[in-house]
């Protein structure tokens, strides 16, 4: 069999197989982007994304103690809401890793944790924070299960003290932990 067949097959058979599995496309109706304000909106708050925006508010308060209290909240809600405008903007399909295998294939444009890191860091760090750091983590660097995410930090300090904004893990659901208590990846900050 011809290495491209062989491919294709293994396309069709893995797709089929994670489909059946628990594939499904993933749709937010209730968020778009405000492209004056550059801020998302929710259409309608739903009661699951106010609590996470709580959630994350008082984890972004806990960095350090010079948070600006609005920043947290605008920071958390961004860190909420614009990863459910980059699901629809990727035409999202979870899991994951099923979503890559379509990105590889060609099958979609954007959706890899990196992608999702670039699309997240621009927009978020499009504004001048003044309590905030940000930057690309890196863990298990140029490994089959290399990983990416957005991390913030309190000005100054250093990736141990960071926490994550992973829009990639949970398929549009931010994921969200302090790096070092991550338990699947070790953090580290990404350079060439």
């Amino acid at each position: 069999m011809s290495n491209i067949l062989y491919k294709r097959c293994f396309l069709a058979f893995s797709m089929l197989a994670i489909l059946l599995l628990s594939g499904c496309s993933v749709r937010y109706d209730n968020v778009k982007l405000d492209t004056d304000t550059k801020r998302t909106v929710f259409t309608k708050m739903d009661a699951k994304s106010a609590k996470e925006i709580a959630g994350v508010t008082k984890a972004l308060m806990a960095l350090g103690p010079n948070i600006d209290p609005a920043e947290a909240k605008l920071l958390a809600h961004e860190a909420v809401a614009y990863p459910k405008v980059l699901a629809n903007k990727y035409r999202l399909v979870k899991p994951p890793y099923f979503h890559n295998i379509l990105v590889n294939y060609g099958y979609r444009e954007d959706g890899l944790c990196w992608q999702w890191t670039r699309d997240m860091a621009k927009h978020i760090q499009a504004r001048n924070w003044k309590s905030f750091d940000f930057f690309h983590g890196t863990a298990n660097r140029r490994r089959y299960n290399e990983h990416n995410s957005l991390v913030v930090t309190a000005k100054g300090k250093g990736v141990r003290e960071s926490m994550l904004l992973d829009p990639w893990r949970n398929s549009g659901e931010l994921y969200w932990k302090m790096a070092k208590d991550d338990p699947e990846y070790y953090w580290t900050r990404f350079t060439n």
